[in-house]
């Protein structure tokens, strides 16, 4: 599990990495970028299910394909002029607060230690926040928020999904439709090189494609809480990428907050699994 987890995070922390590549350096407009995104995310998901031993049916759901377009087209737009760290860290933490408070809407109860991972998980977010940083651009803050309350939803749906391969698949397809009439909708010049197009196809056929699909047989086993706190690792991830691939700043403070973010996850996972093997011994003695 813990092996998964880990490959899901760096995916979806590549995929910031990915967008604000293409899009810092001209090579691509944010709406074919994620138009291409979504199509190879797709051509990719149904070569997996056409070759796969069992084929299960296929579960087409409208809902969820919108919050995959809404996550995917708030996501590129917001990156025009957000560095790939910040991005993910408005990104993520809308979606932990979301997770969390839908979870708690939901009967799911928050213990001390788990509490304590989470305020841990958070400082560290919030020392990244502290002055001293330019703030992000309010407007394209405000799009990256939105693209997290996608994110969201669509993390929460993927608890109720049979078969995560063929429901990703679903869902890439019936996303396609949104992502086209919001691409005929936002009036900009579209254009896209031949980096920019390569940057697109690698995040939607290998950083969102498969990664998806991991993150669905994952998430069916955890709960919204924990869903949420794992996925505050990412903005860490993708300030290391950013700093490594596209020359943003990494400094002492980002390692510092990054190393705090992880240790309070892994004691909201430490919590969680002693949670799970005390109802596993309290079943069996019943």
């Amino acid at each position: 599990m813990l092996f998964k987890l880990m490959l899901a995070m760096l995916a979806f922390a590549a995929n910031s990495v990915l967008c604000r590549l293409a899009l810092v350096d001209q090579q691509i407009d944010p709406m074919s970028f994620s138009l291409i995104r979504v199509c190879s995310g797709a051509a990719v998901l149904l070569l997996l299910y056409l070759f796969s031993a069992r084929k299960a049916k296929i579960e087409w759901n409208i809902k969820n394909g919108f919050f995959l377009a809404l996550y995917i087209v708030a996501f590129s737009l917001a990156y025009l002029h957000i560095d790939a760290g910040v991005g993910a860290l408005l990104l993520f933490g809308t979606v932990q607060l979301s997770m969390v408070g839908y979870g708690l809407c939901h009967g799911e109860k928050i213990n001390m230690r788990r509490g304590s991972g989470l305020a841990i998980a958070i400082l560290g977010i919030l020392i990244l926040l502290l002055p001293g940083t330019s703030a992000p651009h309010l407007g394209y803050a405000a799009i990256m928020v939105l693209s997290g309350i996608g994110w969201a939803m669509y993390s929460i749906a993927g608890k109720d999904m049979q078969n995560p391969l063929a429901s990703t698949l679903a869902n890439f397809v019936m996303a396609i439709p949104f992502i086209l009439l919001a691409y005929v909708a936002v009036d900009a010049k579209s254009f896209a090189l031949p980096q920019g197009i390569l940057l697109a196809v690698l995040s939607g056929s290998l950083a969102s494609s498969g990664a998806y699909v991991l993150w669905y047989a994952i998430v069916k086993q955890i709960d919204r809480v924990t869903a949420s706190s794992v996925q505050l690792s990412v903005p860490c991830l993708a300030i290391m990428g950013g700093a490594l691939f596209i020359g943003e700043t990494l400094s002492w403070r980002m390692i510092i907050s990054t190393v705090i973010v992880l240790m309070g996850i892994a004691l909201v996972i430490w919590a969680s699994v002693e949670k799970s093997d005390s109802r596993k011994i309290k079943n069996q003695n019943i």
